[in-house]
């Protein structure tokens, strides 16, 4: 017999964890005697005779509690149990089967079905109370952590969609990036600027291009912003402009005379008024490298500055390599800054390799660097028939091949490839 009892539940002050309770026993007596003490301790409690019309009331409401007698006829304690867990997946309820039964064995399969604890019948009142507490503090601790789990799985959706916008916008970001470059090769005469551009994300900070205000004149450049990601490709977009290839009213790399016709400005000037300009926007903290290149398709002479980007490479018709320029200094770095200008007479069929440090810097699977030994050896491996686009693409295809799959691509890969035939 369960005596009277007037503790309550919950001492600590927070909401009970336990309201409603159903007891589950084919003895009308035994859950007349349980009832009465749990209704005097504040609970809400449903009864039921057997396992099966214990189940249909889990079904239509699931109680936070169960008390349940593990000897019945039909469905006993242990199979109803074993049901209960099967349909219950999301509110989880505490399970306390009432038995005589205490060997070990028993006691393991209990557990196995899925019940939480055990009274050994006849059922004391202070051992009842002390097992109900323990289920109040087990059930609300399992509730809060199913409600930060559910606002962890809010918040990840919540990320979700925000992510799944911003890759949106990234990719109508890469598109217009894209369009800064609209043509990857072109002829002029008969010789051909081709380009290269591989960002390592949706979006990068390496600018390739070229743009000629007339016949046998060609300027063409490689740039590579500062950083990686929004901020760089902003500047790239920003420099597409005053280096356009469409609009030479706002290239400067084209000075405007007898209000005739353009002419190429030298590369050492165009360097010195890039520089001023992000030098005189406050609040940029960006600069780039670049290497700035002007032909004269009828002499073969090129001038070059080189402001901070890795050295360009002259491929000699013959086959025989050389590093050429001084390095310089970032535009956008230092003000008032005098970059200085150097010149190379090309020879037909002489081609000229600008490149950012995407390449020379790329992780080898030993994990050094490529270096500039490194890009001169790719090159080797190239078809020496291919020319143009497809000698860029099996460039970059045998950058792939040597590059560590552990790190991949870290940093934007682009090139500009200039190829002298003659006037």
């Amino acid at each position: 017999m369960l005596p009277d009892s007037s503790i309550e539940i919950s001492q600590d002050g927070q909401d009970s964890s336990i309201r409603r309770v159903l007891v589950v026993d084919d003895s009308r007596l035994q859950r007349r005697i349980l009832v009465a003490s749990l209704k005097k301790w504040g609970f809400e409690v449903v009864e039921a005779e057997s396992g099966e019309a214990a189940m249909e009331i889990c079904l239509a409401d699931p109680p936070d509690l169960i008390l349940s007698d593990w000897m019945m006829p039909g469905m006993n304690g242990l199979e109803f149990c074993r049901a209960f867990r099967e349909q219950s997946k999301d509110n989880y309820s505490y399970f306390i089967l009432l038995t005589s039964k205490s060997e070990k064995n028993e006691v393991a399969e209990g557990l196995d079905a899925g019940a939480d604890d055990f009274l050994t019948k006849p059922v004391s009142s202070d051992e009842l109370r002390a097992r109900i507490s323990a289920g109040e503090r087990i059930l609300r601790m399992q509730r809060e952590l199913s409600e930060k789990n559910r606002i962890v799985s809010d918040t990840l959706d919540e990320l979700q969609r925000v992510y799944d916008a911003i890759d949106k916008d990234l990719m109508q970001a890469r598109k217009i990036q894209e369009s800064l470059v609209p043509e990857l090769s072109r002829d002029f005469g008969s010789s051909t600027v081709s380009l290269l551009l591989k960002p390592c994300g949706h979006i990068g900070g390496d600018l390739v291009g070229m743009f000629s205000p007339g016949v046998n004149r060609v300027g063409f450049y490689s740039v590579d912003v500062s950083g990686h990601g929004i901020t760089s490709a902003m500047m790239t977009a920003r420099l597409g402009g005053y280096l356009s290839s469409t609009y030479f009213d706002q290239n400067v790399g084209m000075e405007k005379r007898f209000n005739r016709f353009y002419a190429l400005r030298q590369p050492e000037e165009v360097a010195s008024l890039l520089n001023a300009r992000l030098i005189a926007d406050t609040g940029i903290e960006e600069y780039f490298t670049m290497a700035y290149c002007i032909v004269d398709l009828r002499s073969g002479i090129l001038k070059m500055v080189q402001a901070g980007h890795p050295h360009p490479l002259l491929i000699r018709k013959d086959g025989t390599t050389e590093f050429i320029g001084k390095g310089g200094v970032p535009v956008g770095l230092v003000p008032d800054i005098t970059y200085s200008q150097e010149e190379v007479v090309m020879e037909k069929g002489d081609r000229l390799l600008l490149y950012s440090d995407g390449f020379t810097e790329a992780r080898l699977e030993n994990g050094e660097m490529l270096e500039s030994e490194g890009l001169v050896d790719l090159i080797g491996k190239c078809n020496s028939n291919q020319t143009g686009q497809e000698f860029l693409d099996d460039l970059y295809w045998n950058l792939t091949q040597v590059m560590s799959p552990e790190f991949g691509l870290e940093d934007d890969v682009s090139a500009t490839l200039f190829e002298y035939e003659g006037p």
